[in-house]
């Protein structure tokens, strides 16, 4: 008995009791404000520009092969930029863009087109292009291509200035700079389905992570 108490004793000595870690806040309902105003009815496409859409691209033969990797890059690139001034208009790209892009077969130091990055995006087992060409005031567009019964086809154009382009799973997410210190925008696109076409799904501001100083890490 005497040998049991000490066990039992040494069990609970120090456990401690649960403490309070204060009042917490009820939780509430969001209140609407202003409920007899009518909402805003919805834009048109018009105003707000259509959604991403799949769009073939014309002038690039058929891939029977089922890869996009065995297109070559500057051919791709060529008939984007002509399909862009056909149906906007106007260059996709100033003068001296387009023209860097021209010679970019002969002259890769000043060539604007990034080398390109394949990634299965939409989730079929099959890389997907994604193409980055760089433009005047550090803007980057951002083409991605996929293969629809062996047609290149476009299915996520933007225009961004970048901090950084990153892929995880079939998200690609570009990071930008704002006007507020200590924040970037985080912007995602991902494949839909419904429109089988990349789309906007996140633009947030997200808050950048501080390093420590190695004064302060000391």
């Amino acid at each position: 008995m005497a040998v049991g108490g000490l066990l039992l004793s040494g069990c609970t000595e120090g456990t401690g009791e649960p403490r309070s870690a204060g009042r917490t806040a009820a939780a509430s309902a969001p209140a609407r404000l202003w409920p007899d105003r009518s909402p805003a009815p919805q834009p048109s496409t018009d105003e707000v520009g259509a959604p991403e859409r799949p769009s073939p691209l014309r002038g690039v033969p058929r891939v029977r092969s089922g890869d996009i990797r065995t297109v070559p890059l500057l051919t791709i690139v060529k008939a984007q930029v002509l399909a862009g001034s056909e149906v906007k208009g106007s260059p996709e790209f100033d003068q001296a863009v387009t023209e860097k892009i021209e010679h970019c077969a002969t002259d890769r130091r000043r060539c604007p087109v990034r080398a390109p990055q394949y990634r299965d995006l939409n989730g079929d087992g099959k890389d997907e292009l994604i193409v980055g060409i760089e433009g005047t005031n550090h803007v980057l567009a951002l083409w991605v291509f996929m293969l629809k019964n062996g047609v290149v086809t476009r299915i996520m154009d933007a225009g961004t200035t970048p901090l950084s382009v990153e892929v995880t799973g079939g998200d690609v997410i570009l990071r930008e700079p704002t006007g507020t210190p200590g924040y970037d925008m985080r912007t995602v696109y991902s494949w839909d389905k419904r429109t089988q076409a990349m789309i906007l799904r996140v633009m947030e501001f997200d808050e950048v992570a501080r390093t420590a100083s190695p004064k302060s890490a000391s």
